[in-house]
């Protein structure tokens, strides 16, 4: 059964694999050289011009595997050397151009960059501003907008072109969201791992004699390492040397209640958990984002419970996202987690310290409610809450959730509440379709990912939210 989606990925994965082998074994400092190497062996080129053109790129995914450039405050980063395959973006005359008298496009070009030979028309690149006027008014839809794979996944036009034509991250726009990442076909973007922080923290634990080291695993856990049993995933972690696993589901018990007493309270919400989102609304619906829900995300508020219950205790929290490595990065989540992984980065692990999950015995994995583990997939939140208002039996507000499965429908959503017209009072905004089981951390992506979350809450012996936080308490 196979582990990745895609090629990329498994290149990806076997990066990560081996810093990880080495970290474990205390040979990386002076095995760096030769990761590339071991990757892809010096023979012939399998997938660019030369084998020392793969080589300087899999130099370049060491680098990242070991935390990138640190004066780049992004987790997305874009490997310049791998992007030069994509054709360059912009308007161009296909075949279609029947080479017509009415020259409507050359009428229409603002700029003169319509140009013709052979009775073809031709676009002059110098001149072009890529306004579309010309695709717009030819009569045999001959001319037609072409966009890298990169810069059509991102939705918040973060991508452009450096001087290099290699693609361009604008971190003012960007929201770490990681759709360019596993769109990208030669892997010339990918997120920067902490994979040697987490190492560090397990061995320095010394066994968790000096401190305890807890791994926190997003609901979405369910849909992934389809090869094994969750309870063989979670034996295989305490296999890495965690002290205990805890679900963030419970965190997201803990949310849902906040969330819908703060909504009976304002009237009007959006919120908090999906790190992409909140950075959108911060950077494009600023005047909006005081209705964003005061409450912090899952991973925060388990990470909290356990600091506060374990003091001196590290927290490392494993997920699909990308977007909570930069979440990481701020408030209050920088204080309660320690460090922050993806699952490619979870099964680099495993396999980095020879961890054979369908060999191990299963561990049960019990600390949320049913509400709680759907979290991981879109409209699982608009639930939670809903049930959340249920169970206190709120008679006083009608509840009108709008989920939003990707940030497009965030950006519809929001551009309506910012008129005033959004048939809805609690806004369910995930920037990855499908929510968190479309993280481009991932290891697999698909339909039967919702059917496997849905699985897996329903297998939870806590019914209700409130009986999930009594245990909590308790």
């Amino acid at each position: 059964m196979r582990k990745f989606d895609t090629q990329v990925q498994h290149l990806k994965y076997k990066v990560l694999r081996e810093v990880a082998r080495h970290a474990y074994e205390d040979t990386l400092l002076e095995s760096i050289s030769d990761i590339p190497k071991e990757v892809m062996p010096l023979t012939t080129p399998a997938m660019r011009c030369c084998i020392y053109k793969e080589q300087a790129i899999l130099a370049e995914r060491v680098k990242l595997a070991m935390g990138g450039n640190k004066k780049n405050p992004n987790v997305i980063e874009t490997i310049e050397i791998a992007c030069d395959e994509c054709p360059v973006s912009g308007y161009e005359v296909t075949g279609n151009c029947r080479g017509c008298i009415a020259h409507r496009c050359e009428a229409a070009c603002p700029k003169d960059a319509i140009y013709f030979d052979h009775h073809k028309a031709h676009i002059d690149k110098t001149k072009c501003v890529e306004c579309g006027r010309c695709a717009s008014v030819c009569p045999y839809s001959a001319i037609s907008n072409h966009k890298r794979p990169c810069e059509n996944a991102c939705k918040v036009k973060a991508i452009s072109r450096s001087e290099t034509m290699a693609a361009k991250i604008d971190n003012e726009k960007c929201i770490a969201c990681g759709a360019c990442v596993y769109q990208c076909p030669f892997g010339a973007i990918m997120d920067k791992s902490y994979i040697l922080d987490a190492i560090n923290l397990i061995k320095n634990s010394e066994g968790n004699t000096k401190y305890k080291v807890y791994a926190v695993v997003a609901p979405s856990i369910s849909s992934q390492f389809s090869y094994a049993k969750l309870g063989q995933v979670v034996t295989g972690i305490k296999e890495l040397g965690f002290y205990h696993v805890v679900e963030a589901a419970l965190g997201a018990d803990i949310v849902s209640s906040e969330e819908s007493k703060e909504l009976l309270e304002k009237g009007f919400l959006t919120n908090s958990c999906c790190p992409a989102f909140v950075s959108y609304v911060e950077k494009q619906f600023s005047d909006l984002a005081q209705h964003v829900s005061h409450n912090p995300s899952p991973m925060v508020a388990i990470g909290k419970h356990i600091k506060r219950n374990s003091p001196g205790a590290k927290v490392v929290f494993i997920g699909p996202c990308t977007a909570k490595k930069t979440e990481n990065t701020r408030g209050e989540a920088a204080e309660v987690i320690d460090v922050v992984l993806t699952f490619e980065e979870l099964q680099a692990l495993f396999d980095g310290k020879r961890v054979d999950l369908p060999s191990l015995p299963e561990t049960v994995l019990d600390n949320a409610s049913y509400f709680g583990r759907i979290f991981a997939r879109s409209g699982g939140l608009s639930e939670s809450v809903g049930q959340a208002l249920k169970e206190q039996d709120v008679q006083d507000l009608e509840y009108k959730p709008v989920v939003c499965d990707g940030i497009e429908e965030c950006k519809v959503a929001l551009l309506k509440a910012r008129k005033g017209i959004l048939d809805g009072n609690f806004i369910e905004g995930m920037a990855c379709t499908g929510g968190c089981i479309g993280g481009a951390g991932c290891l697999t992506h698909g339909p039967k990912n919702r059917a496997d979350v849905d699985k897996y809450g329903k297998q939870a012996l806590e019914k209700t939210i409130k009986d999930a936080i009594s245990v909590l308490k308790i």
